[in-house]
């Protein structure tokens, strides 16, 4: 463990950090999601007892919720990320400033000077985080959508946090998703609320950037689309952790957006 200075300066070398992460000794993170968000967020996907369980985190990015999953006992736990890690995320940042300034929708990432696969300069957090914390989460370095699903393995339990709607192929990534996990897999993810079809199974389509002008989010399902795609994908049953408001149900208009939680079964 570092001493407090030496821990603000490794911190503050990292351009930029998504999580919040309690580094010890009183260093927090200067993460863009505070910890109480993460605190509520961590709250919300219910993770279950983690006692000699595996946890693969998918897009963990800085890693927190893998961290977590570590404080609570998991007997090994990994972050697997590609896209995040590969980004210049400072510049992509000032960049999608720029574009939502100016009203026009961003390039795709990847396509552009930001995009760094060999260097990986995103993934800058989670390596001083786990250094400076001692731990021992692993990383699996490979795109979810495109990976070896037999080369990365199968988890006790997956976490699938933010990552759904930034799926071309949400029904192929819930797939790729259910072969990764052994018994469960817990998904959080954006979806909506269209009133008059909440029993019909929808997905709201992004073409551009219209999801908070981010052109990598595509989709939002209503929750009966949700859980309706995990037993086609390989999952066995469903239980909906977090739903829509009543208040959201109720209000007129829409579509209405909100942060969905489901936990996803295997046989």
């Amino acid at each position: 463990m570092l001493d407090r200075a030496r821990t603000r300066r490794r911190a503050g070398k990292v351009g930029f950090w998504w999580h919040s992460i309690d580094l010890g000794d009183g260093v927090v993170t200067p993460g863009s999601k505070s910890t109480g968000q993460l605190a509520h967020e961590l709250e919300a996907i219910a993770l279950p007892d983690l006692h000699g369980k595996t946890v693969l985190d998918i897009g963990g990015w800085d890693g927190y919720f893998a961290f977590a999953a570590e404080r609570r006992g998991a007997a090994r736990v990994a972050v697997l990320d590609h896209y995040m890690w590969a980004l210049d995320i400072p510049a992509q940042q000032r960049y999608w400033a720029d574009c939502l300034a100016k009203g026009v929708a961003p390039e795709p990432y990847h396509e552009t000077e930001l995009w760094h696969p060999e260097t990986l300069p995103g993934k800058a957090g989670f390596d001083t985080a786990r250094e400076i914390l001692g731990s021992h989460v692993e990383e699996i370095v490979a795109d979810f959508a495109t990976c070896d699903v037999e080369a990365v393995g199968t988890w006790d339990v997956t976490l699938f946090l933010g990552v759904l709607y930034h799926m071309p192929d949400p029904l192929g990534a819930l797939k790729r998703l259910a072969a990764m996990t052994g018994e469960l897999a817990i998904i959080e993810t954006e979806a909506a609320v269209i009133p008059g079809y909440e029993h019909e199974a929808m997905w709201r389509f992004f073409p551009a950037a219209e999801l908070n002008g981010d052109v990598s989010n595509w989709w939002a399902p209503n929750m009966a689309a949700l859980v309706g795609a995990l037993e086609p994908a390989g999952f066995a049953r469903a239980e909906v952790k977090l739903g829509p408001a009543k208040e959201l149900l109720e209000q007129p208009g829409g579509p209405h957006h909100f942060r969905a939680v489901v936990h996803a079964y295997k046989p």
